[in-house]
């Protein structure tokens, strides 16, 4: 049995479990991608959160999620860790294995149930759905006493149907029932009746957790989350700022404000610690390279922003007419600590955590010697500074080359030329040279020919990390080299040289991956 199941608190209202899958569907979204030790430090951030199950990888689709699973069971201690498997035996065999030495491990088992999942993707019969579901759940609960099963694409599942399969598992040793609209295909309304319906009327209902995992494919994930929980359900599934599969997920911090703002609508509570909400978004951000837009609910730029003349009239004279939160309840701060050449090192590690940025005494170090060779170029050094230091070291850690030098010369009418010395892994110093249809081009050529690494630029930007003349410039690149995409970063107060780290990143990531023989199945969404 679940060590969450205690669905009462002291105030007796229900408790709403807050299950996270950030690092499982969200580095599915398309251009995120994580390390190890990046995804080690987002897991202790929604530690600190308060989030009750991290979903921590899908074990089977490759050893390096395998290695995460197994890294983030190991340390993190008051959370529940998950692993995805499908109902297959290799599946849950090796979602085991990663989740054996959690405090709190489950598996969560997944198999599709609608009739066009079972008619076009699985090729299988009711009665097979429902075999493989309890053959499946019963092996889980050999490993684990806390399993998950997911009938996949619930929401376009007949009802008596869906309501068989759920009986069966709850047989097999399900403890906890998620019922997600895969597709974001459902409404309020039914998604709602949908748990009533299952919570009435299937035997054994009463001795599980029913959950609730929203994709936000017609904008209403957050909607039918909240919607689910008026029906019943105690667990929502969610992702900081939403990220995840095609348009993404219910929102984390969109579920937990709208609790707390409506407690007339929503009578439940969490165990979410609302204020790390806009810095647990801020690095979920910084880490995948998925931005977050400026008004974005909670956690956007402007979420509490206010041009308008009428707006900031009513402000000045009650803040409520036009906030129906205040900022600090997000932890969004309205000043902000600035650090500068002459901050010490017990500054730099404080201002780190209270951004909820815990770093080994080896990163801090790294860091600690990258802020202040910042804050020889800049006079003012602010989180987002900080936060764009940090990805950089969690990004680098055991880099095969390192940017030493750059020039490059450009104007009109000319021809760029870039020249670029690296020091390899060995310590090597190597230099070349390259033209290029511009200083970019001409850059990104020579990296090249030095790396010997051909790989094709299907993404190049560059933004500003902070406001000001002097402020810090990041440069994101996507590069695909055999069928594969990468991505990387690069900080710099100079553009040209955070494109330069940008590329660089990635061709390290290139020749990181190519070390290995990494078969990765394609996941299955749920």
């Amino acid at each position: 049995m679940s060590h969450l199941q205690a669905p009462q608190t002291a105030s007796d209202k229900p408790r709403i479990c807050i299950f996270d899958t950030t690092l499982r569907d969200g580095e599915q979204s398309p251009g995120a991608s994580l390390n190890l030790p990046e995804k080690l430090e987002i897991a202790r951030a929604l530690e600190q959160l308060g989030v009750d199950v991290i979903e921590a990888g899908f074990p089977i689709t490759s050893p390096g999620d395998f290695e995460a699973v197994t890294a983030i069971a190991r340390e993190i201690t008051r959370a529940t860790i998950a692993g995805l498997a499908r109902c297959t035996e290799k599946d849950i065999r090796r979602a085991g294995e990663a989740v054996k030495h959690a405090a709190h491990g489950r598996i969560h088992v997944f198999l599709a149930t609608s009739k066009i999942h079972r008619d076009f993707k699985l090729k299988k019969a009711k009665d097979e759905i429902i075999r493989l579901t309890v053959e499946n759940v019963k092996l889980a609960r050999s490993f684990v006493d806390d399993v998950e099963f997911s009938p996949e694409d619930a929401s376009r599942t007949e009802l008596d149907f869906l309501a068989e399969v759920v009986h069966a598992a709850i047989d097999a040793g399900a403890t906890t029932i998620n019922c997600p609209d895969t597709v974001g295909y459902a409404t309020p309304r039914e998604y709602r009746d949908m748990f009533a319906h299952l919570i009435k009327n299937v035997p054994g209902a009463d001795k599980v957790i029913f959950s609730a995992h929203c994709h936000d494919d017609l904008g209403l994930a957050v909607a039918n989350s909240l919607a689910a929980v008026e029906g019943g359900a105690r667990q929502v599934e969610c992702t900081i700022n939403g990220i995840g599969e095609r348009a993404g997920n219910a929102a984390l911090e969109e579920i937990i404000m709208a609790i707390r703002t409506r407690p007339d609508s929503f009578p439940v509570t969490t165990s979410i610690n609302a204020r790390k909400l806009v810095p647990c978004s801020r690095l979920v951000s910084t880490l995948t390279g998925l931005y977050v837009q400026r008004n974005k609910a909670i956690v956007g730029e402007n979420a509490f922003a206010h041009e308008s003349g009428i707006h900031q009239d009513g402000m000045l004279k009650e803040r409520r007419t036009y906030e129906i939160m205040s900022p600090e309840d997000v932890g969004l701060m309205q000043t902000k600590l600035v650090l500068g050449k002459h901050s010490g090192r017990h500054a730099f590690r404080q201002r780190l955590a209270e951004l909820e940025l815990n770093l080994d005494e080896a990163t801090l170090d790294r860091a600690f010697d990258k802020f202040k060779v910042l804050c020889d170029k800049k006079k003012e050094i602010y989180d987002e500074d900080l936060e764009a230091l940090v990805e950089e070291q969690l990004e680098s850690t055991q880099p095969l080359f390192v940017l030493k030098g750059l020039q490059v010369m450009a104007g009109t009418g000319g021809i760029a030329t870039a020249t670029v010395t690296l020091v390899d892994s060995g310590g090597v110093e190597i230099t070349d040279a390259a033209t290029g249809d511009g200083p970019v081009d001409a850059m990104f050529a020579t990296i090249q020919r030095l790396t010997k690494i051909s790989a094709r630029l299907d993404s190049y930007q560059v933004r500003s990390v902070t406001g000001g003349r002097e402020a810090q410039g990041e440069a994101t690149v996507e590069l695909t080299h055999t069928d594969r995409k990468v991505r990387g970063r690069g900080f710099s107060t100079d553009i040209l040289e955070a494109s330069a780290k940008a590329y660089l990143a990635a061709i390290n990531r290139i020749r990181t991956l190519a070390t290995r023989t990494v078969t990765r199945h394609t996941p299955l969404e749920e």
